[in-house]
């Protein structure tokens, strides 16, 4: 069987824990920024978990990440 190839765009904007989770950024960091509370900035600095219905179909795209 031949290797499967890693999805690029996917393996910049996912990662995987260390047991095997897999990690994404927040949405809605870029622009726009001013009508956004310091609170809500904050919060989406930090990374968080792809859902478990989205987790399956991401796993697939980054098979040896």
């Amino acid at each position: 069987m031949p290797k499967i190839k890693t999805n690029r765009g996917a393996a910049k904007r996912f990662r995987k824990t260390g047991t095997g989770k897999i990690r994404r950024n927040k949405a809605f960091t870029s622009h726009i920024l001013t009508k956004k509370s310091t609170k809500r900035k904050r919060d989406l600095r930090k990374a968080t978990l792809v859902s478990k219905a989205d987790a399956g179909n991401i796993a697939r795209l980054i098979p040896y990440k």
